[in-house]
C-alpha cells in the first residue's frame, strides 16, 4: 500500500516490488557479514593496498568507481568500503552490500559540532535526526530513528578496553550542506542534537530495512557553534588513521 500525501516525501511504498534490485550488477556475489562503511578518504585504500585485501567488486557510477574491499584476517573476513558522501549516494552502496551478505555494519566518519565539543573527540550516536530525504524511502516518516543498541554496546566497551573517551549524543542527518542557518543550528541544538553529518539517518534505516544490524561513530571536525564565525578548524583530518583501526577493533569484537 502507497501511503499518500501531499508531501511527496512523505508517500512510502512497503509492499510492491523494486523496480532495479540492488544486487541487480553483482548477482551471486557473497560479501563477508561483517563491515567497516568509511568517510575517510585515501586512508582507507592505502590500509587495504598494505593489507593486501581483496578487491571482490568495483561498484561503477557516472561520477566515480567504488571500490569494495575484503580483508582476509586470521579468524574472519572483513568488508571495507570507502563511501561516496552524502546520504542518497552512500544509501545506495550500502543497500548492494547489505543485499549481498553484509548483516553487520559500523559506520565511521567526521562530524560538525552544534555544541562546544573540541576536535578529534569521538562520538557514539544513539539516535538520529531524519532531516534528510534518503531514510523516507526505506522507512515510514517518522522524526527520529532509534540507532541499534547491540553495536553501541560494543562500541562502548571497545572504546573503553583501550581508554579512547567519547560521549553519546543525537546527531541531526542533514542533506544541505549550505543550508545550516544560524536559526536552524539553534533549534536543532536545543531539541538535542549535539552533531550534524549527513549520512546517518539513512544508513541506519536502509539497514533496518534490510534486514542488517548498524552502528556508527563519529569523530568532531568542524565547528558551528558559534553562529556568528564558522570554524573549519582541521577537518578531523588527524583522525581519519586512528578511526579506521578503531573501527576494525569494533567489528572484531562485534
Amino acid at each position: 500500500m502507497i501511503l499518500k500525501n501531499v508531501i511527496p516525501i512523505l508517500e512510502y511504498d512497503d509492499s510492491s516490488a523494486e523496480v532495479i534490485a540492488p544486487d541487480h550488477d553483482c548477482e551471486g556475489l557473497k560479501l563477508p557479514e561483517k563491515c567497516l562503511f568509511a568517510f575517510l578518504g585515501d586512508v582507507v585504500h592505502t590500509y587495504a593496498e598494505s593489507s593486501r585485501a581483496e578487491v571482490v567488486l568495483e561498484l561503477i557510477t557516472v561520477s566515480q568507481t567504488i571500490k569494495i574491499y575484503v580483508l582476509h584476517e586470521d579468524n574472519e573476513d572483513i568488508c571495507l568500503v570507502q563511501s561516496p558522501i552524502g546520504a542518497a549516494a552512500a544509501a545506495q552502496v550500502l543497500d548492494t552490500l547489505v543485499t549481498c551478505g553484509v548483516k553487520k555494519v559500523i559506520a565511521v566518519g567526521s562530524c560538525g559540532v552544534l555544541a562546544d565539543l573540541p576536535e578529534n573527540a569521538f562520538i557514539v550516536p544513539t539516535k538520529a535526526l531524519r532531516a534528510e530525504g534518503t531514510s523516507y524511502h526505506y522507512l515510514p516518516a517518522s522524526r527520529y530513528i532509534e540507532l541499534d543498541d547491540d553495536p553501541i554496546v560494543v562500541m562502548e566497551r571497545c572504546f573503553g578496553k583501550i581508554g579512547i573517551p567519547f560521549v553519546t549524543c543525537v546527531t541531526w542527518t542533514t542533506d544541505g550542506f549550505f543550508r545550516e542557518t544560524a536559526d536552524m543550528v539553534k533549534y536543532r541544538l536545543v531539541e538535542g542534537c549535539a552533531v550534524v553529518e549527513m549520512e546517518c539517518a539513512a544508513l541506519a534505516a536502509c539497514c533496518r530495512k534490510r534486514g542488517a544490524q548498524f552502528g556508527q561513530f563519529l569523530f568532531t571536525a568542524d565547528s558551528l557553534a558559534n553562529v556568528h564565525e564558522y570554524d573549519a578548524r582541521g577537518f578531523g583530518t588527524e583522525s581519519h588513521e586512528k578511526a579506521l583501526l578503531l573501527g576494525l577493533d569494533v567489528l572484531r569484537n562485534y
